[in-house]
């Protein structure tokens, strides 16, 4: 197989070889008839939570595509597809597989995927040349042995309740004798009643979902001995399943007294689509909770549970995305530890501007983060991505057409870009967003302020804007000219919808550059602010560190004047557009540094023009843009930066590709000595940075880059 999309070998390799030997098994043990289509056979095998796909063509028919889903509440986390075919997710969850080699009648083809929860059942599609569909089906993993065998004794398949794979815990996991228990566990039979018992004694009975999934809660006997003991879930033919653990000495029930009180914070009153919600509050430690949301139809759409730690602590282990597509009204949440509930509600409305989500929580480091939603149709907008040390990885300006509909992605790369809560921040006139995302685990709400503007009078307050997690506590430190605290420590308590607004008094600030520091823990964020700077009387030069740029590079601006001045960069392209404006200042040196403009992606070529302007004074800099143009598939390589504590790159550029791009380094005696595989922008390129590998040795290497419509290569010297 060859991988398109980058993935944890490490932790995939051990999986797939499995669910080979289980596949192969598989053929022999189940007839190849038994779920068999019309036209087009589908086999698929599980464990854990992979699976393996092998579509056989028994029709006329050529198959050029191959379409794969899941139903609400699972996703694909990653997937594999054989040489010559390639693999494309959607925003909507869906996998597209296509190859210019269809499959004919008699041959077959396997695909590797993996899902967040294991064996749910995969939706299919075929599909012709012509994009029509040949059939479409559904597979059900390994429960095939179980179907076949169900279905020759229908009796006996409606009774059936516990699975190959079912599983059950107990929360906590050392219980006291008269204390309240936990009991959840997945993949048992759907919509099936079952008995709990301790040892021999009954203690209730409870049912699964749909899904094969519980979560129940009984209380242990007062009398019970303290002593190992076994807890059973058996079914309604007999068949058990046992989970032993040592019942808690006496006296270590804790007191009534000192019983934790159930609360929930994180969830404002009001919330709009695309929201980002962390989940939490307190319980009885040890215990679990369990919280049920309704919709406005009062249905139930979810539920999440979450374990109480030592301290009475909860928190949903998967944040919460509002979907772009949530009915607009009123929501409400049970959460309930077993002993006691409450009710939150809230009220989703549609009052947001700017609407973006992720297609997914969390990311593969290697794989593009995806984003999509709307904001004002026929405007610019702004986004800038962000790295979790706070580093701009991409800037951009983008033209909203009529519809309103945005689309976004980036291209990480799974041994320079860093894992952890990346932001995406969206600009369109005076409304801004940030969306957070997790790439290698799942994100976090990091802290972030901002000051109403750059610049204030010493007569003035400052208006500083917090987000951050709903009801969480900070502090806000101001640092003065001197690298000194000025002043105490602030503190500050965020509201449930996670904002917060705080009033600066600066009566008695001299004039300078402030910092104000905001805290979470270990967790800081900086944001620079100015009092009584004047624009300056002396002149201005500013330059550019190259005079011809591509779309979509930066464009770093370093110049000289007064000291402590403050100035405005404009970006103004050759119909005399303002692209970017930016107020800033000079430091103490005079200097100017500004490093956030970037030529827009689909910027027209000429000559542009960057103006500095303090007072009266100013200066301008012009710089070419010139057009990315390349029939068929182009490649280059030129030297990138050194990266501390990684080592030197390269950068590889690629225009004029149509799909995903394999690219293979070569050294000169033909060894191969890195294969990688890049997603290409909806232009048709791909600019992605390279580490070179310690210990490469100098010469010449070629760089060969393939996309499925064509192919390119260039060299390059590695001294």
């Amino acid at each position: 197989m060859k991988q398109l999309l980058p993935m944890n070998e490490s932790s995939m390799r051990g999986i797939f070889l499995s669910l080979i030997l289980i596949f192969a098994l598989s053929v022999i043990s189940i007839p190849i008839d038994a779920f068999a289509a019309d036209e087009i056979n589908v086999k698929s095998v599980s464990f854990e939570k992979g699976t393996i796909l092998e579509i056989t063509n028994n029709g006329t028919e050529e198959v050029n595509s191959f379409r794969i889903w899941l139903a609400n509440n699972y996703y694909f986390e990653f997937f594999k597809t054989e040489d010559g075919w390639v693999g494309e997710r959607t925003p909507q969850g869906v996998i597209i597989f296509t190859s210019i080699e269809p499959i004919k009648k008699g041959e077959s083809v396997k695909f590797g995927v993996q899902t967040n929860e294991p064996n749910p059942g995969i939706n299919w599609k075929a599909l012709d040349k012509d994009g029509e569909e040949i059939e479409i089906g559904k597979s059900i993993g390994n429960d095939w042995a179980d179907q076949v065998k169900m279905s020759s004794n229908t009796s006996t398949s409606t009774t059936k309740g516990i699975l190959e794979n079912s599983s059950f815990r107990i929360i906590p996991d050392k219980p006291n004798a008269g204390g309240f228990i936990r009991v959840t566990g997945d993949n048992f039979g759907p919509s099936q009643q079952f008995d709990f018992f301790i040892n021999t004694q009954k203690m209730g009975s409870f049912g699964t979902d749909s899904k094969g999934h519980f979560m129940t809660t009984f209380q242990i006997p007062d009398n019970q001995e303290v002593d190992r003991v076994d807890f059973l879930v058996k079914d309604g033919i007999g068949q058990e399943i046992p989970y032993s653990l040592r019942l808690g000495e006496e006296g270590t029930k804790i007191p009534d007294s000192e019983i934790v009180k159930l609360t929930i914070k994180g969830l404002p009153n009001v919330m709009y689509r695309g929201d980002f919600l962390e989940i939490f509050g307190t319980a009885q430690p040890g215990s679990a909770i369990t919280a049920s949301i309704k919709n406005p139809d009062n249905e139930i759409i979810n539920t999440r549970t979450a374990e109480v730690d030592a301290k009475g602590i909860w928190e949903l282990e998967e944040p919460i995305i509002v979907p772009l597509d949530a009915e607009f009204g009123k929501y409400s949440a049970e959460i309930s530890d077993g002993r006691e509930s409450i009710l939150k509600a809230w009220t989703v409305e549609s009052s947001k501007v700017i609407v973006i989500a992720p297609t997914h929580l969390k990311f593969v480091p290697g794989e593009s983060l995806k984003y999509n939603g709307t904001a004002l149709p026929n405007q610019p907008i702004e986004l800038i991505l962000e790295d979790p040390l706070g580093i701009e990885k991409i800037s951009d300006i983008f033209d909203v057409d009529n519809t309103g509909i945005i689309e976004f992605s980036y291209p990480t790369t799974s041994n320079i870009d860093k894992e952890g809560t990346w932001t995406l921040i969206a600009t369109q006139g005076k409304h801004k967003e940030l969306i957070y995302v997790g790439l290698g685990e799942l994100p976090s709400i990091p802290v972030n302020l901002e000051f109403n503007k750059l610049n204030y009078k010493s007569t003035e307050d400052a208006i500083i804007s917090f987000t951050g997690k709903g009801s969480e506590d900070l502090t806000l430190l101001i640092i003065d000219p001197a690298d000194k605290p000025k002043g105490d420590v602030i503190p500050i308590t965020l509201k449930p919808d996670g904002t917060a607004v705080h009033t600066l008094d600066l009566n008695g600030f001299s004039s300078g550059v402030y910092s104000a520091v905001v805290s979470k823990g270990t967790t800081k964020n900086t944001e620079v602010f100015t009092v009584g700077l004047q624009t300056g009387s002396g002149e201005i030069s500013i330059s550019t560190t190259k005079l011809s740029y591509e779309p979509g590079e930066p464009i770093l601006i370093l110049g000289q004047t007064k000291p402590n001045i403050l100035l405005t960069l404009t970006l103004i392209d050759p119909n005399e557009n303002e692209v970017k404006e930016k107020v800033t200042f000079s430091d103490k040196q005079g200097k100017i540094t500004e490093n956030s403009f970037r030529v827009p992606s689909e910027a027209i070529p000429g000559k542009w023009t960057i103006n500095a302007k303090s007072g009266s004074n100013f200066d301008n800099v012009e710089v070419d843009i010139t057009a990315i143009q390349a029939e068929g598939l182009a490649i280059s390589v030129e030297d990138g930066d050194f990266i501390p504590g990684i080592g030197k790159t390269l950068t590889i550029k690629i225009v004029g590709a149509k799909h995903t791009v394999d690219i293979d380094i070569i050294a000169e005696d033909g060894e191969i000595i890195e294969e990688l595989g890049f997603p290409s922008s909806k232009e048709g390129k791909v600019i992605q940075p390279w580490v070179i590998p310690p210990g490469t040795e100098p010469g010449t290497y070629t760089f060969k880059a393939e996309d499925p419509f064509d192919n390119a290569e260039t060299t390059h010297f590695l001294d």
